[in-house]
């Protein structure tokens, strides 16, 4: 009679488990500061401006940043690939605290400007190097779960971060707003740092084909989306002027960045990629008209146009929850059409607003339907890029993604500005238009959303 020695099962493997548990908080941590960075800045402009001098300097802050974060996702991607995460990492923390601390001290308005274009290529590293972590440090069963964490960590500042840095605007000074953050910031990344050691040795030491020819690119869409953004806040034959220069800049460089096939929505990566410039556009075109629509056709105040947004922010939060918890789709397309289908239907009902006879109450509840698609959306589509990814790709894959999201954001805040302009005053009509773009954009994802999966 033989006799058999058990062996221990490995205990199950969670988010908060001794393996990923300082992985998981110091990556939690990078994605809520990156996202308070973003959000506060915009509240604590308006005053740096003024106090340095810098109205001209303005639109420069925010398309400088935005610029260098583009070309820094492409290099990211190319190092994540060549070299494993740990490097852009690490490279990104000190970019992104460097930059901080520039802006914090600036003098002028043109050594803040220096700052947000170094913090902004940081960002651009860090916010590529956290997908690749996902990839590589996280078994596929969780990954759903770290991306409604991601999620979750952008809910927060978007909650409080504007009313936080108002407050240190007032009580501490702008320049807290910048000098805050990389005390925070840097004990984030040591938290990361050991389980990053062990992610490098898995991948090739040798760039990819064609990776100089990436960044040049990426220098050319960086530029275009730049003055996309300055083109945005001018007016008239200018805004025109701008905007189709930046749009045509975008038009040539953008498809050497982005999978052979997206702008035909071949199957796989390239829908998924699209997918998500879709949802992105159609999002924000809805979010940046509504606090203006509800403010001039119904009344509201700015802190009640202000709670609709949050809405809408929670429950993307409570979207990017539920997708956490479903362990096995029907299909890999299931999630994409339900969360397209929520946007397209939210943000035509947010419409309901400019009808005189109805309450808002039905706008605000579109508005969180929205939302919903957007949590349900977001990480499922983070997902099937790793998942259809080689690992010597994810990297490239991932900036991709992002790189799609922020210019599709960037474009059709643009052209929003611009529709919006027309007129003597923003009114119904440009209202209307704005928002039927925006379900348009949603519905067309909704019909591609079968070709995120391959056969």
């Amino acid at each position: 009679m033989t006799s058999t020695t058990a062996v221990p099962a490995d205990p199950p493997v969670d988010l908060w488990s001794p393996r990923l548990r300082a992985m998981t908080v110091g990556s939690v941590a990078l994605v809520s500061l990156l996202a308070f960075e973003a959000l506060a800045v915009g509240t604590a402009m308006p005053t740096v401006a003024r106090s340095l001098d810098g109205l001209g300097l303005y639109a420069l802050a925010f398309g400088g940043s935005f610029a260098s974060g583009v070309v820094a996702m492409v290099a990211s991607g190319i190092w994540c690939d060549a070299r494993g995460p740990r490097p852009a990492m690490w490279h990104g923390v000190v970019w992104f605290v460097a930059g901080l601390v520039v802006a914090g001290a600036a003098t002028t308005m043109e050594v803040l400007v220096v700052g947000r274009v170094v913090q902004g290529f940081g960002s651009g590293l860090v916010s590529v190097a956290l997908y690749v972590v996902v990839g590589q440090a996280y078994p596929e069963q969780l990954r759903r779960r770290i991306f409604a964490a991601f999620a979750a960590a952008w809910v927060v500042p978007s909650l409080v971060g504007p009313a936080l840095a108002g407050l240190i605007v007032e009580h501490l000074g702008w320049r807290w707003v910048f000098l805050a953050v990389p005390a925070v910031a840097i004990p984030a990344a040591l938290l990361v740092q050991p389980g990053l050691r062990a992610l490098t040795a898995t991948v090739a030491t040798r760039p990819p084909a064609g990776a100089l020819a990436r960044i040049g690119w990426a220098c050319g869409a960086g530029a275009s989306a730049a003055l996309l953004h300055y083109g945005g806040q001018q007016r008239g034959v200018l805004a025109a002027a701008l905007i189709a220069g930046a749009l045509a800049g975008l038009f040539v460089c953008v498809p050497h960045l982005l999978p052979a096939g997206f702008l035909r929505a071949a199957r796989g990566l390239p829908t998924v990629i699209g997918l998500r410039a879709l949802a992105s556009a159609a999002f924000v075109a809805a979010e940046v008209v509504i606090p203006l629509m509800l403010s001039r056709e119904r009344g509201l105040s700015p802190t009640g146009a202000g709670l609709v947004l949050t809405v809408g922010a929670l429950s993307w939060s409570v979207g990017s929850w539920i997708q956490g918890r479903i362990r096995s789709p029907r299909s890999a397309a299931t999630l994409p059409r339900a969360g397209l289908a929520c946007i397209t239907i939210g943000t035509a009902g947010v419409a309901s607003a400019l009808v005189p006879g109805l309450p808002v109450l039905p706008a605000v509840l579109s508005w969180s339907v929205a939302g919903l698609g957007m949590g349900l959306l977001y990480p499922s589509l983070s997902v099937l890029t790793l998942e259809q990814s080689a690992p010597a790709e994810q990297g490239r894959n991932s900036s991709a993604l992002q790189l799609g999201d922020s210019l599709a954001a960037a474009t059709v805040l643009a052209l929003t500005g611009a529709v919006l302009a027309a007129g003597a005053s923003p009114g119904p009509a440009g209202f209307a238009t704005t928002l039927a773009v925006a379900a348009t954009c949603g519905l067309l994802g909704l019909l591609l959303a079968g070709r995120v999966v391959l056969r």
